[in-house]
């Protein structure tokens, strides 16, 4: 399975950036909800372990998201993730690398079809990586903003421009609307410069631009007005505004110049 080679290669992307992280900067808040990088690490290496357990033993999933759920229903999701992830500082990263190559192997020798259990409704073995990659991807992103980096994409971010097309129903959904009856025609650049394509080419409503930046506005790791792309007809406008690829409750997008590279920390300069 590619996307879980894609999954790998994700994690072992932003495990490098951490080499540049000074030790204060475990604890350094990034533009993310003020999460810092010893945060997102706990948050995806919960997720990364819950996420394995639904393919390798789907009752203990059940089991051990038994708390979670209940966590996540009184708000103390974050919470719960910091309690069962005991690991910080560089032994998180460590453990939270190796965790998530393993992982990686093991998921590519599965059938991409194979409908695993989640949080949420079930789902392919194929959209669970995808969406670990998405986790990965966008998280990430905070952690090179933070350090001032702009992080070099590969096609890889093919997987995530998929999540978000395919969430495009939802994005209404969670705000409580019914869903346009057609997808706006998208024609993204890749990062090799392909182009990637979707809907039909006759539509009025139009998303053109790079495909990194079509991710970050449907992770909402940068509003639409901060990115590069090219935004036609009001179906198009209104997904954009609103885009969320990732489940749970709705979010809304960061506002316009929420989110930028930050200068380096004090012994970074």
């Amino acid at each position: 399975m590619q996307q879980a080679r894609d999954f790998g290669a994700e994690s072992a992307a932003l495990d490098a950036v951490l080499d540049r992280l000074d030790p204060g900067d475990w604890h350094r808040p990034t533009l993310f909800k003020s999460w810092t990088p010893e945060d997102i690490l706990i948050h995806l290496h919960f997720w990364n372990r819950a996420q394995d357990l639904a393919l390798t033993d789907p009752a203990r999933f059940e089991t051990e998201m038994a708390p979670m759920r209940a966590a996540l229903e009184a708000g103390r999701g974050r919470l719960h993730e910091a309690e069962v992830v005991r690991e910080r500082g560089p032994v998180l990263r460590a453990a939270w690398a190796a965790y998530a190559a393993e992982m990686a192997r093991r998921w590519a020798a599965v059938d991409p079809k194979r409908r695993v259990p989640w949080i949420g409704p079930e789902m392919s073995a194929r959209s669970a990586m995808s969406a670990r990659q998405m986790e990965t991807w966008a998280h990430g992103l905070a952690i090179w903003d933070m350090l001032g980096l702009t992080r070099a994409e590969d096609d890889r971010i093919g997987n995530i421009v998929h999540l978000g097309v395919a969430a495009f129903g939802w994005s209404f959904a969670v705000q409580g609307l019914a869903a346009p009856p057609h997808l706006p025609r998208l024609e993204l650049t890749a990062p090799s410069g392909a182009l990637w394509t979707y809907g039909e080419a006759e539509r009025p409503d139009r998303i053109e631009g790079p495909a990194a930046d079509f991710c970050k506005a449907v992770t909402q790791t940068r509003n639409v007005a901060d990115t590069a792309l090219s935004v036609t007809g009001p179906v198009a406008t209104a997904w954009m505004a609103q885009a969320q690829c990732f489940a749970g409750p709705r979010e809304a997008p960061p506002a316009p110049g929420a989110r930028e590279p930050q200068a380096p920390s004090a012994q970074q300069a």
